[in-house]
């Protein structure tokens, strides 16, 4: 699993690449929590769960609206 380098001391909340604060020699851990992991275990079930891999999927998703409805609703806006 990959491991965050970037620390933060629990006590005085200092940054660190150490696992042990600088400033005050108290414990440090990962600063913020990893965003996603190459070795998810779960990922296949989370998909499922959200419906990622049913076909219909992707019109489900919201749309922009086209460049011409967007320049029509600027210009109504405007006057």
């Amino acid at each position: 699993m990959a491991k965050q380098r970037m620390q933060q001391c629990l006590t005085c909340g200092a940054f660190s690449l150490q696992t042990v604060c600088p400033k005050c020699g108290e414990r440090a851990q990962a600063a913020a929590p990893l965003k996603w992991s190459p070795e998810d275990n779960r990922a296949s079930l989370r998909r499922k769960m959200k419906g990622v891999e049913e076909k219909d999927w992707p019109s489900q998703l919201a749309t922009l609206p086209s460049l011409q409805e967007m320049k029509q609703n600027h210009a109504s806006e405007e006057e």
